[in-house]
């Protein structure tokens, strides 16, 4: 299952068809109406979610819709569908890209320089390294500079194992925060509690944040940066969210 970093949103937006939003309990979940008619996924099969909070979430997007859908900015409702018609026929494969992600996850390579770059990194990424191996018993090598190091094949087969061990929302998410941050264990953090999604997000672009402080940063990748950041705080709901 592939998963994007960002989202191109349709030249012609729909414009706004329905007044009042809710959420309605149903024998699959909890269904988002649209004046009193359930929204459905792209393949046309209803939109049922597993908590009365995620389902609040996705509630709050359409409610939150101007005069056109502004499909870019719906990124629960997105990842839902995701959930519902992707992860299912392709668990094992979205497990594997995870694994993938792990295995040259952004945290393992260290700088060679400046030294205040080292140090930052070693300040953040650390401790998340130190975090995984002791909690989930995931050992990773670092490295210093951008050449391939292969990790540990018992570290990737444990990380495909969390994945699978997973429910398809979960997973899903996991999925997207491993693409989104380009790495597997930042995405870990979030799920598991130990990061905010933006702190994990922060947390992948200390490389371009030390540039942005060096040489500035344009409007064009300021908005990018924004964009992800709110992606970012999305995945920390979205998991919150599944805890009930």
């Amino acid at each position: 299952m592939p998963v994007q970093r960002g989202f191109h949103e349709p030249a012609d937006k729909p414009r706004r068809f329905y007044k009042a939003v809710s959420v309605e309990p149903s024998p699959d979940g909890f269904e988002v109406r649209l004046d009193a008619r359930t929204v459905r996924t792209p393949k046309g099969a209803k939109l049922a979610l597993p908590t009365r909070a995620l389902a609040d979430q996705v509630a709050e997007e359409w409610a939150a819709q101007g005069e056109t859908i502004e499909v870019a900015t719906m990124h629960v409702m997105r990842l839902a569908n995701t959930a519902l018609e992707a992860i299912p026929a392709a668990r094992s494969e979205t497990a594997e890209q995870v694994a993938q992600y792990a295995g040259s996850d952004l945290l393992c390579y260290f700088a060679e320089g400046p030294g205040a770059l080292v140090e930052r990194q070693a300040a953040g990424w650390g401790p998340i390294l130190d975090w995984a191996e002791a909690e989930l018993g995931l050992r990773f090598v670092r490295v210093s500079g951008i050449i391939h190091q292969d990790q540990p094949q018992a570290t990737l087969e444990t990380v495909k194992a969390l994945a699978l061990s997973l429910d398809d929302f979960r997973l899903a998410g996991l999925a997207f925060g491993s693409a989104l941050f380009g790495s597997t264990l930042l995405a870990i953090a979030v799920l598991k509690g130990r990061l905010s999604g933006e702190a994990a997000f922060d947390l992948s672009r200390v490389d371009e944040a030390f540039q942005e402080e060096k040489w500035g940063i344009d409007a064009e990748a300021a908005e990018r940066t924004e964009r992800l950041r709110a992606e970012a705080a999305m995945l920390e709901r979205w998991f919150r969210a599944l805890e009930g």
